[in-house]
Order: C-alpha cells, then sequence, then structure tokens
C-alpha cells in the first residue's frame, strides 16, 4: 500500500515538473523565430519596397526580432527617411548589423535600429549628404541642417551622443579624441564601441544571436525576388539614364522611318521597363505613364500632321516631365534627362551614319539621282511660251493640239471651237496646261 501511494506520488511529480522543463527549454530561445533581412547596396527606393514586404512577413509570421545585416555606401535621403520611419514603426526590436560598412545614409538607418552592432572591421559615419545635379556637389544649408537634426534625432533615440552624429555630417564640428574639424566623421568598430555607437562587437551573425538570448532560435533569411532586383537595377540612376538613351533613340529613328519594325519594338521595350521599374519601387504611379502616353500620342500626331510645332512641342513637355517625375527627386530627374537627350542624340547620328553606309536604309531612304547622263529628263518650264504664237494642228473643241515655238504641244482653248490651222496666242500657263485664244485675221 506504501509502495502504490509512493508510485503515484513520484508520477505527480514528474507530471508537475514536466512542464517546468519545457518551460525552461523555452527560456532558452528554442521556441523563438528570427528574421535576417539583407540591406545591401544603395539606399534607394526600390529598397523601401523589398524592406516594407519582409518587415510584413517577420510580423505576420510572429518573429521575435529582425536583424537588417547592413553593407552599403549610402543612397537617396529620402528612401533613407522612408526606412527609419518603416524600421521604428515595427513592434519587433530591429537590430542593426554592421558586416561591412555603413556611410551616409547607412549610417542614418543603423542608428534608427533598436540597437547597432558591428563586424571587426566594419566601419560607421561619412554621412555628408551630396547632390546628384553637377559631380557630387554640396547641398544647400537647409538641406544640410535637416539631415544634421535627423542624424542627432535618431542618435538622441538610442541613447547616444548627438554631436558624435552631427560630425559624421558637418565638416565644422570638432570634437576632442575623435574627430578634428575639416574632416568628416568615420568610426571604425573599435572606436564606435569605445564612444558609445557600437552595441558590441561580433564576428559572427551566431555569437550575435547568443548574446540577444537567441542562439537556438529558427532563423528566416529573406532575399530579395525576381522583380524587387529589377526594379532596384532599374531605378538605379546610372542603368535609368541608359535606358533612357536607348528607348529616346529608339523612338526617333522608328518615327523616322517607314513602317514599324525593330526600333520601335526596341522603344517599347525600353520605355516599359523604365516605367515599370519605378512603378514598382514607388517612385512613380500610374498617373506618370499616362502622362507620358499623352506625350508620345501628340509627338505622333506632330510627326504625321505638321502643325507648326504646338502639338509637338506640348508633347515633348509631357515626356519630359514623365520622366522628371518618376525620378528619386527632380534634380535627379533633370540631371538624367539632359543626359539621356545628349546620349541619345550620339546613338542617333552614329545609328544613321552607320546603317546608311551598310544600305539597311536604301529600302527606305532615296538614294538614287534622276540624272540626265542616266537619260531622265525633267518637266519643261512652259513659262516661257506666255505670250507666243503657233498654229492649231487639230481642231479645239476645247482641247487639241497646236505647234507652238517649234513644240507640238497640247492645248486648250480659253472660249469655243477653234479650227485647224488657225492662228492661236498662249493667254495662260498653268504647269503643264496651256490655255490659248484665236488671234483674229487682219483684213487689208
Amino acid at each position: 500500500m506504501t509502495l502504490r501511494r509512493s508510485s503515484i506520488v513520484i508520477l505527480l511529480a514528474i507530471s508537475l515538473l514536466l512542464p517546468l522543463g519545457a518551460g525552461l527549454a523555452q527560456g532558452e530561445g528554442e521556441d523563438k523565430l528570427v528574421y535576417v533581412i539583407p540591406l545591401e547596396g544603395a539606399v534607394e527606393k526600390g529598397l523601401v519596397s523589398f524592406l516594407n514586404r519582409s518587415f510584413r512577413e517577420a510580423d505576420r509570421a510572429g518573429a521575435d526580432a529582425i536583424i537588417l545585416e547592413m553593407n552599403t555606401p549610402g543612397g537617396f535621403l529620402d528612401a533613407a527617411f522612408d526606412i527609419s520611419k518603416l524600421i521604428r514603426a515595427q513592434r519587433i526590436p530591429v537590430y542593426a548589423y554592421v558586416v561591412n560598412q555603413a556611410y551616409s545614409a547607412g549610417a542614418y538607418l543603423a542608428l534608427s535600429c533598436n540597437g547597432l552592432y558591428m563586424a571587426p572591421g566594419s566601419v560607421i559615419g561619412a554621412a555628408e549628404p551630396r547632390s546628384l545635379v553637377g559631380e557630387g556637389e554640396e547641398v544647400d544649408e537647409k538641406t544640410l541642417s535637416a539631415f544634421t537634426e535627423a542624424m542627432e534625432s535618431v542618435a538622441e533615440m538610442g541613447g547616444r551622443d548627438p554631436k558624435i552624429a552631427a560630425a559624421m555630417v558637418r565638416r565644422d564640428i570638432s570634437i576632442e579624441g575623435v574627430v578634428e574639424e575639416g574632416r568628416l566623421l568615420t568610426l571604425s568598430y573599435s572606436k564606435a564601441e569605445e564612444v558609445g555607437y557600437n552595441d558590441g562587437t561580433f564576428r559572427t551573425r551566431g555569437e550575435l544571436l547568443e548574446h540577444l538570448d537567441l542562439g537556438r532560435a529558427r532563423v528566416v533569411e529573406t532575399r530579395e525576388g525576381a522583380a524587387e532586383r529589377l526594379a532596384r537595377w532599374i531605378t538605379e540612376p546610372t542603368f535609368a539614364t541608359l535606358l533612357l538613351t536607348v528607348a529616346m533613340a529608339a523612338l526617333f529613328i522608328e518615327i523616322t522611318t517607314a513602317g514599324f519594325g525593330v526600333a520601335g519594338s526596341i522603344a517599347i521595350i525600353a520605355f516599359v521597363l523604365f516605367f515599370g521599374g519605378h512603378i514598382f519601387a514607388g517612385l512613380a504611379g500610374y498617373e506618370v505613364v499616362a502622362l507620358f502616353l499623352v506625350g508620345l500620342i501628340l509627338l505622333l500626331v506632330e510627326a504625321f500632321l505638321p502643325n507648326f510645332g504646338i502639338v509637338g512641342g506640348v508633347g515633348i513637355l509631357a515626356v519630359a516631365a514623365a520622366v522628371v517625375l518618376s525620378a528619386a527627386d527632380t534634380g535627379a530627374g533633370l540631371t538624367m534627362l539632359l543626359l539621356a537627350i545628349f546620349l541619345s542624340g550620339v546613338v542617333i547620328a552614329i545609328s544613321f551614319r552607320t546603317l546608311r553606309k551598310r544600305g539597311i536604309f536604301q529600302h527606305i531612304i532615296l538614294s538614287y539621282r534622276e540624272d540626265r547622263s542616266l537619260g531622265y529628263v525633267g518637266p519643261r518650264d512652259y513659262k516661257a511660251l506666255l505670250g507666243k504664237r503657233g498654229t492649231t494642228v487639230t481642231p479645239l473643241r476645247p482641247a487639241g493640239t497646236a505647234v507652238i515655238e517649234d513644240y507640238r504641244m497640247d492645248v486648250v482653248s480659253d472660249g469655243g471651237f477653234i479650227p485647224s490651222g488657225h492662228e492661236v496666242e498662249v493667254t495662260q500657263v498653268e504647269g503643264m496646261r496651256l490655255v490659248v485664244k484665236a488671234v483674229k485675221s487682219e483684213t487689208k
């Protein structure tokens, strides 16, 4: 009886301890979920779309943490502001892990996260904004001041010295032992840890996860989809300019040649890629495409129905506006448009010269002369016969034939019937049409 009671007590104890053991195992992170999102390359609008999708996936999956593995040279400020807002809106903690570099806009995004960690050899800083108009020109004081305030704000949010963040943006700030005046601040991983801008240095992601008590968590690595990669590639300023150049050159060649052929197909594909990529990346809306199509229609109307250039001018303005509005900002759009116009002019000139030499345009462009030596005789100018006299060969009823200045000509009387053998005088010349009247015979 005593043995039976002891067995029952032991079984009860085991049943009570099992949930506790499971709870301890859970406390070690075995049921945790971490999303790792790469933040590589330039910071631009195409990246916003990818990060937005990845954050939504992590939220739906019930992730416990998000790690942004960063390796970026910087990028566009408007895209950085959108991404920073996206990071700060997450209910899931977002940690930055700088595996190589986080310059400029990348530094701003790293400071926007809930924690900032770095790998050995990585750097952060050099966040002075530069204009896309011109060759890396400095921005105006308004933009510089706004970005300085933004950097200081996210630094304070993470409990960091805002003056150090400001020194990454402005050259006129000096901090003893950190940076001297006239130089932008860039921090190595060790210096960043020393000044409180690196919450810990970890060689691998696994070490970082252990530090965050997520060593046994299930890790999901997100990757850009094919459409997202294509959108980022297309919206990159250099490639976008080249794509626009090809589209404009092909469109001009198509309009100035007969029929619809290869050039027209190339123009359509290039424009679809250009505007499609910008729409997918969130840089442009369908109203921009509508504006472009209106401009294109007006250009076609001008090409086939000339009307003093008014319609064509409006069409050019509409196409230009569509291109500028699809860019990241107005300055970038204007730069891209002007470069594309110049480059497309070069492409058009080279194309026509090359294709004409190879004879490809012979079925389109008249390349033969109707020379007199080859037996061609142009129409004679009959205005010199005005007022001259001749004799009818056939009766004029009212048309017929007459000999005028030794030329046998088809003529028309200006009135009624004129018999053959009667003297006539040329009174009117309309191209090749001669009008004659009968000359009254003089009486003696």
